[in-house]
């Protein structure tokens, strides 16, 4: 079998439902060197997300998430509804989780 280049993608990554699942999934794109956005949304993190294995999956990735949840903009860069339509319009992939 040739070698056969894997095409990287720019990936944003909705967490609308499970943040800890989602956590997990930005970390795993990025093993075939995919950008990986991660946005949080709808509420906040809780300290046990903020401070389980996914979290720290995500650190070892390098993925710096940001956010939708203006109480958690002093943790994470905030994005408003524009900067939000401007990324997914501008990613190859948006999933959600």
């Amino acid at each position: 079998m040739a070698d056969e280049k894997i095409e990287t993608r720019t990936i944003v990554l909705l967490a609308r439902n499970d943040l800890l699942e989602a956590m997990r999934v930005a970390s795993g794109l990025t093993i075939f060197g995919h950008a990986v956005t991660l946005v949080f949304m709808h509420r906040t993190l809780s300290e046990e997300e903020a401070n389980s294995e996914q979290a720290e999956l995500l650190e070892l990735a390098e993925i710096v998430p940001v956010t939708t949840v203006q109480q958690m903009q002093e943790h994470f860069e905030f994005c408003d509804q524009t900067a939000l339509g401007d990324m997914m319009r501008s990613a190859d992939t948006v999933l959600s989780v």
